[in-house]
């Protein structure tokens, strides 16, 4: 983590260094290489790596690219050495018109790092046109009695050279009548005027026609000329005047073709056809003729052309009202055109990177210029995106925009970003330009599989086979590629005594579990283990996930009967007195069930008796009964052999046989045995009875102490149950249970037993009271019989 923090660190300090080095490079002037105009395509004009004091592999290195706003790609870089050369012929008055210095500037964008470096080409003028008039012929009207020093404004001839190259003198042929004086009108441009010698007399000359010569400053000069046709006039003494002498109008750009820009006024105090005005442009360029017309009576100056802004901000026309007889006045008029924001800002993109990775600090995405061909408000410009991205857009020079990641990106929360940058314009009514990007983030190993649940609990029948299925986990990763592959496998148990490796496998590729082995509900009902899940990214990351295996028990085991007991050398005999009312509780059959659940719930049935009728078993405590009142013609011994069944699918069962005595009362000094029958008659029977009672509290008393021992050293280690406690397979398993309801015991009673395998020939069993007494007849009878108490009280 803190290496991550230090390359992020580092990484944006040689951003901000980058960036720095690119607006002190931009911010400085701009490098000028020269070159003439119509230079042969290919020439060498600057090697722009010594310029820059760089290496010619290191500027190569860097990603050099020319940008530039003309539509024209007038400049080649060869990155490999260095060289600018011209990529084409250039025509100066093409590019820049009467502009003069014709500038080109361009960008050299240097990727890596990123830095601006600000030039621009200089293109210089050659004397390649000549000066031109745009009539060959020049009429000129002049009146007999003009004054000598009279001055004629001519046209002028257009020059498209700048510089010493443009119009720089006009010369007349030889005459006796005029000379020319060149006026220069303070904006750079001169025209000529023809100046009156002497006087002009009509009827000795009527017409002269003399030949205008117009000349620049080239080496060698060129010219062009034209023929000025002079006609002599007779009197007009009144020349049209202009109401104003300068008309200032201003025409938004959006003028449509037809309207109405000013309206010119003159007037002539001559009469007749003296009198009479035409109105007409005077020295009026072609671009002007294309983009106006003047009504040559009304004086209304319309629009014939659309308007530029952005082309030709100002036009200046001269106007000439000539009345009938040939004299003339002259106004201007200035055309200022106003801007309108009819010009949507543009974008120029200069580098994009379309894919970056998650996680990236400070990551340069793309690197871009905007600018609006307007002016004023209307090409100040606003840029922006989305405000919900994590992305910022930082402002250079020259309107250069750098689009910056402004946080870590999360490509599991969005792995595609559609940027729309705009550029909107403060013009009325505001423009604007939208351009969209689209930025693919690539994934990092950032993501640790997840589990669908943080523990499983799968459940499997004791006695299953081997290789079974028994489940499945499952985990998802939200990286992509190899970086969301999953593997499973099972993680070290933390209890060391658990065989995992002998009990489950996992399938690694989809996370299926199987049962190795068969088990046994008795031996182990549950266990639990951790399974991990393992991306494949570098590095890999894991998480882990809880599964809890419940054994489900089947009904393998068949019921098991603690009393009365079965495996004694000599049967025991319950004593029940004649005297007992039906429903007397004889004795009560106690078993138990190694197995859990219904396969567990045990029911009783009496199968057969000495005496049918004469007792009763309930189903589901095993408590046997009377079920009518004793007589003396009843038998003395009986016979009962019950059946003891779970209730699993299919049920097992067990059967117990129980032999019970019917005596005249306790008092009676001898019980006969059922085997010692015969011999019990001829013996005195008091003395009999008192022996048998006297023996069974003996052997009970003393069979109590060894069961509540043994009982003892049973709780005292859990690890009793395989050493000096254990419990025979072929009997029952090595724990009971305490069933309730209508299990195996009564609500009221609670058995625990321990047989210890010693011989094999003799077992202790201990019987703890009753918690809880269900039958108070019980108590009561106990009371009244002290010996049927000891063998009924456990």
């Amino acid at each position: 983590m803190e290496d991550r923090v230090k390359r992020a660190m580092q990484k944006r300090q040689v951003l901000l260094l980058c960036l720095f080095l690119g607006v002190s490079w931009a911010g400085a002037e701009p490098r000028r290489y020269f070159v003439a105009e119509e230079t042969e395509r290919g020439t060498f004009l600057a090697n722009l790596a010594n310029d820059l004091g760089l290496g010619v592999g290191e500027l190569s290195a860097r990603g050099p690219r020319l940008v530039s706003d003309q539509d024209i790609r007038f400049l080649l870089l060869n990155p490999l050495t260095g060289d600018l050369l011209l990529n084409e012929k250039l025509d100066r008055e093409e590019l820049c018109g009467p502009t003069e210095p014709c500038l080109l500037p361009f960008q050299l964008l240097l990727e890596k790092p990123f830095q601006i470096f600000r030039a621009e080409l200089c293109v210089r003028d050659i004397n390649d046109h000549s000066p031109v008039f745009l009539d060959r012929v020049i009429p000129l009207k002049i009146l007999e009695n003009t004054t000598p020093g009279a001055a004629f404004l001519l046209e002028r001839a257009q020059d498209s050279d700048v510089g010493t190259n443009n119009l720089r003198n006009y010369t007349i042929s030889a005459n006796a009548y005029f000379h020319i004086n060149v006026h220069d009108s303070g904006e750079g441009n001169i025209y000529p005027e023809l100046v009156l010698d002497r006087v002009l007399d009509r009827e000795e000359v009527p017409e002269l026609s003399l030949t205008l010569t117009a000349l620049d400053g080239g080496s060698p000069p060129r010219s062009g000329t034209a023929m000025v046709r002079i006609l002599i006039l007779d009197i007009n003494d009144n020349v049209p005047e202009f109401v104003q002498s300068l008309y200032k109008v201003q025409v938004p750009e959006n003028s449509p073709v037809g309207s109405l820009i000013v309206t010119v006024s003159a007037r002539d105090l001559d009469t007749g056809s003296n009198g009479e005005i035409v109105y007409a442009f005077f020295y009026a360029t072609e671009r002007i003729l294309k983009t106006f017309q003047i009504n040559s009576t009304t004086g209304h100056l319309y629009l014939k052309a659309e308007l530029n802004y952005e082309e030709m901000q100002t036009y200046t026309l001269t106007i000439q009202a000539k009345d009938g007889g040939g004299l003339s006045g002259k106004c201007t008029v200035v055309v200022h055109v106003t801007d309108i924001n009819d010009n949507p800002p543009e974008l120029l993109m200069s580098s994009l990177t379309s894919s970056i990775a998650e996680n990236s600090v400070e990551t340069i995405v793309a690197v871009f210029r905007i600018r609006d061909k307007d002016s004023g408000n209307n090409a100040k410009m606003v840029c922006s995106i989305q405000d919900d991205l994590p992305f910022v857009l930082k402002p250079s020079v020259e309107n250069f925009y750098t689009l910056v990641t402004e946080r870590p990106l999360d490509r599991e929360s969005r792995a595609e970003y559609n940027i729309t940058i705009t550029v909107t314009d403060l013009g009325t009514p505001r423009l604007k330009t939208e351009y969209q990007i689209t930025v693919q983030i690539s994934d990092v190993n950032d993501n640790a599989p997840a589990f669908t649940q943080t523990s499983y609990t799968l459940f499997i029948r004791e006695n299953n086979s081997p290789a079974l299925h028994i489940g499945s986990v499952s985990a998802t990763d939200t990286d992509a590629g190899a970086n969301a592959q999953v593997t499973y496998s099972l993680l070290p148990p933390q209890d060391p005594s658990l065989p995992l490796a002998s009990l489950v496998s996992i399938n690694a590729d989809n996370g299926h579990l199987f049962a190795l082995r068969a088990l046994d509900f008795e031996a182990l009902q549950a266990f639990e283990f951790l399974v991990g899940a393992t991306d494949r990214g570098a590095p890999a990351l894991s998480s882990q996930a809880l599964v809890r295996v419940q054994v489900l028990d089947a009904n393998d085991n068949a019921p098991f009967v603690l009393y009365p007991p079965q495996n004694g050398s000599a049967p025991c005999t319950e004593l029940v007195p004649r005297a007992a009312e039906p429903g007397y509780l004889v004795s009560k059959v106690v078993a138990v069930d190694g197995d859990s659940g219904q396969n567990a719930w045990l029911s009783y049935q009496l199968l057969k008796a000495t005496e049918p009728g004469l007792f009763g078993v309930w189903a589901h405590n095993g408590e046997v009964r009377t079920a009518r009142l004793l007589s003396e013609r009843d038998a003395a011994k009986h016979r009962l052999l019950l059946l003891v069944k779970d209730n699993g699918e299919p049920p097992r069962s067990a059967s117990v046989t129980l032999h019970v005595l019917l005596v005249d009362g306790f008092s009676q000094p001898y019980l006969p045995l059922p085997e010692a029958a015969a011999d019990a008659a001829q013996a005195d029977p008091l003395t009999v009875y008192l022996v048998i009672a006297l023996a069974s509290v003996s052997s009970l008393f003393l069979f109590s102490v060894l069961a509540f021992v043994a009982g003892r050293l049973c709780r005292r280690s859990r690890a009793a149950w395989v050493g000096g406690c254990s419990v025979p397979e072929d009997h029952f398993p090595g724990h009971l249970v305490d069933v309730g309801g209508t299990g195996t015991l009564s609500q009221s009673y609670q058995y625990e037993v321990c047989l210890r395998g010693g011989s094999g020939t003799t077992s202790e069993v201990k019987f703890l009271k009753p918690i809880i007494s269900n039958l108070q007849s019980q108590d009561t009878e106990k009371e009244e019989y002290p010996a049927f108490r000891n063998n009924l009280d456990f």
